[in-house]
């Protein structure tokens, strides 16, 4: 594994994130039985975090939390990206290295699948929705990330608010979203758009058949196979239709304030659920379960939600910075990666065709 490189999550820079929180010796249990599980982790002394890349949906907020929280414990991550984690634990079965592993859930339902990790049901998961965990608790969701339109409003003067409103003669070689063949963000758009006209996990033709209409009206601008938040920045980009976390990051983080609308179409929209495992028989058990069940903490989950994503527990009370960026949406749908999995070949095909795509 020459291209893993531990780097210790410790580092006095990630204390400049703000998060207060006390170590567990000196403060009230955040669960019953913290402290005995602290006592435990200290004894192996780290947990090694598979995919949690500091810049990627708060983590570096996370480790600096953890870290203040136990500081018996040091936390070890590195930064795979989703399928190449469930490789590498593959590879490394007979001798794993992690103890925890993050990925898109499909990857973790991928995962399951090759045996590599454990059951264990952390603080929160009998919260989740059920299509947000697995029924033994070898995967479960710990924040998710919404498809919402990204407008640049210097070049839109009037900021769409529905699926309806992108097919308006107004936004002509407009709109640039991902590839659904090839990314993740693309998927979850199409079943995004599909539940906005009407479909549902079982029925994709309403959203296929709108996409087609999008391309034919002309307000297409490009489709892309990577992620174009740079172009955005520029300014290249009127409509963007991704994750809800890069407009608003755009927004508050990158210092376009006003110029930047967010906006979760009031139809409906898709919620894409981001979760995590232990791995079976990692190095350090204990640490990894004290690290699981801090993120799904009532603590953990405000730590996301300061980074702009979703807690994935219902009811968890945002903090005060973010209750006003990330507003109640009803209207968004938990999705069902198992079943969207199963959809897979049908919108590829289907979307190439409806879109006239090569």
């Amino acid at each position: 594994m020459q291209a893993r490189r531990w780097i210790l999550a410790a580092a006095a820079a990630l204390f400049a994130s703000g998060v207060v929180a006390q170590t567990v010796l000196d403060s009230p249990e955040l669960y019953p039985g913290e402290k005995k599980l602290y006592e435990a982790a200290a004894k192996e002394g780290m947990a090694v975090s598979f995919d949690t890349g500091p810049t990627w949906a708060n983590w570096a907020a996370q480790f600096s939390a953890f870290k203040k929280r136990y500081p018996g414990v040091e936390l070890v991550y590195n930064d795979l990206g989703s399928a190449a984690t469930v490789v590498a634990l593959e590879k490394a079965r007979n001798r794993p290295q992690a103890d925890t592993a993050y990925y898109f859930a499909a990857s973790a339902v991928d995962a399951v699948n090759k045996g590599v990790v454990a059951p264990f049901k952390p603080v929160n998961f009998d919260k989740l929705p059920e299509v947000f965990r697995d029924p033994e608790g070898r995967w479960f969701t710990i924040h998710s990330l919404t498809v919402a339109f990204i407008v640049n409003t210097k070049l839109v003067k009037d900021v769409p608010q529905s699926w309806a409103d992108l097919l308006k003669p107004d936004y002509k070689n407009s709109i640039v979203y991902l590839d659904p063949r090839s990314t993740g963000v693309g998927q979850v758009l199409s079943f995004a758009a599909n539940f906005g006209a009407g479909g549902d996990m079982n029925n994709v033709q309403p959203g296929l058949d709108y996409l087609g209409k999008l391309h034919q009206s002309g307000n297409v601008l490009r489709v892309l196979g990577t992620t174009p938040y740079a172009q955005f920045i520029k300014g290249e980009i009127p409509i963007w239709i991704s994750y809800e976390n890069d407009g608003l990051k755009a927004k508050y983080v990158d210092g376009l304030g006003d110029s930047v609308a967010v906006v979760i179409p009031k139809e409906a929209s898709a919620a894409a659920p981001y979760g995590i495992s232990l791995v079976k028989k990692g190095p350090n058990p204990n640490a990894g379960k004290l690290w699981l069940n801090f993120i799904m903490t009532d603590l953990g989950q405000g730590i996301f939600a300061q980074g702009f994503v979703r807690p994935s527990v219902p009811g968890i009370k945002l903090p005060d910075s973010v209750a006003d960026k990330l507003p109640d949406a009803p209207q968004v749908r938990p999705l069902d990666v198992r079943a969207a999995a199963a959809k897979k070949a049908e919108i590829d095909k289907g979307w190439a065709a409806a879109t006239g795509s090569k």
